[in-house]
């Protein structure tokens, strides 16, 4: 079992939604305990810290890391699509 965690910049984005909103995302992000690859989710790239996925939650995408051997999901980002992808 993975532990979630979220970076500050994801856990600003989530305090500034709607709680409706934010509850739904946490519920998702959840669920990631049990499986940190479900099958709506997709593989971005990997590089020397992890492989990153891209998550699709309604409008918004969530970009995060899988640390293996730590046993750690990394919520990187959380934003509407057209904004996530943005350095």
């Amino acid at each position: 079992m993975y532990r979630v965690e979220l970076s500050q910049k994801a856990q600003k984005f989530l305090d500034g939604l709607d709680r409706y909103i934010t509850d739904r995302i946490k519920d998702r992000l959840k669920r990631l305990k049990d499986n940190p690859v479900p099958s709506d989710a997709k593989f971005i790239k990997r590089d020397e810290y992890g492989k990153i996925f891209r998550y699709r939650i309604g409008s918004y995408r969530t970009l995060y890391r899988i640390k293996e051997i730590e046993k750690v999901i990394l919520i990187a980002k959380i934003d509407k699509r057209s904004r996530v992808y943005d350095r």
